[in-house]
């Protein structure tokens, strides 16, 4: 075991004993919603996912150690903290677990703290991914790296629209990460069902997705699997309404010269304005989607 891993007992148990369990990030949290909808909503996707069979595991960096399985006390601490925490990917572990401090993992690093814990399923809202203009600024998601590298299963609602989404199938298929339609054979793009790109492969239940990743981990081709899953048609948003927030909130980032981890908050935080909070009702909605169709993955899996 890890020396720097804390797996909450509820969570030991359940992976000892080949029980399903769900993994969950934390920058959702600190950096994704405000306070205290933050703190309800990670609440409600824990519920979520015990509703659908699994356990849940919301992970995060306190005090340097780090969580796998938050209980409801850490969940409250992080919320009122926000941003004031820092957002972690994978540069950042061995410097925040030497200094003691507080980190929001984001999807690449709640990849790698489910794996040293045993969890193989994770549920978020949308993956990072190649940022638009990323010719010349090379600013590229350090999540698609994990996923080539770190066998996980991602249950997502696509990458987020505020991407280049085709230059981030592309950078997947070249990582030979498979990326699968729940449902779909068309990448949704987060707030939308849609976006004109095709993924790899369509599944229509829990089962087959499961049977996909049980096959990849026996044969220990490496890496994660990529779980497309539209959001429910009633949270969908009209695509020209988000397309003008996004495409605004791009414009003004670039104005500001803001880049790199700070980018994607800025962008999610700029359209929840831009689109009188429609966004970020989308954005909790497709989070519980993605959370009951993990859990739901998980179970199937154990059963293989």
């Amino acid at each position: 075991m890890n020396k720097y891993l804390d797996v909450n007992p509820e969570v030991a148990a359940a992976v000892a004993a080949g029980k399903p369990v769900v993994a969950l990030e934390s920058t959702i949290i600190s950096h994704g919603m405000p306070y205290p909808q933050n703190v309800e909503t990670a609440l409600k996707v824990e519920q979520v996912i015990r509703e659908n069979g699994a356990v849940p595991a919301t992970i995060a960096i306190i005090g340097g150690r780090l969580k796998a399985g938050l209980t409801a006390q850490e969940i409250e601490y992080f919320g009122k903290k926000g941003r004031e925490i820092a957002k972690a990917s994978r540069r950042d572990l061995a410097v925040l677990c030497a200094r003691g401090m507080d980190g929001a993992t984001t999807v690449t690093t709640t990849m790698m703290i489910a794996h040293m814990a045993g969890i193989r399923i994770f549920a978020t809202g949308g993956i990072g991914g190649v940022h638009r203009g990323a010719q010349q600024t090379m600013d590229i998601s350090a999540d698609l790296q994990e996923l080539a590298h770190t066998p996980v299963m991602v249950v997502c609602a696509g990458a987020k629209s505020i991407l280049d989404l085709g230059l981030t199938l592309e950078y997947l298929e070249t990582n030979g990460v498979p990326v699968i339609g729940y449902g779909t054979k068309e990448l949704p793009a987060f707030y939308t069902r849609s976006s004109g790109f095709s993924v790899d492969y369509r599944m229509d239940t829990p089962e087959e997705l499961a049977a996909a990743f049980k096959a990849q981990n026996d044969m220990a081709l490496g890496g994660g699997m990529l779980v497309t899953n539209p959001i429910p048609q009633e949270y969908a948003m009209p695509v020209d309404v988000i397309n003008a927030a996004i495409d605004q909130a791009v414009s003004e980032a670039e104005a500001q010269g803001i880049h790199g981890k700070e980018t994607t908050p800025f962008l999610l935080a700029r359209v929840a304005e831009l689109t009188g909070g429609d966004s970020l009702a989308s954005n909790i909605q497709l989070v519980f989607n993605n959370a009951r169709l993990a859990a739901r993955t998980a179970v199937a899996y154990c059963s293989l």
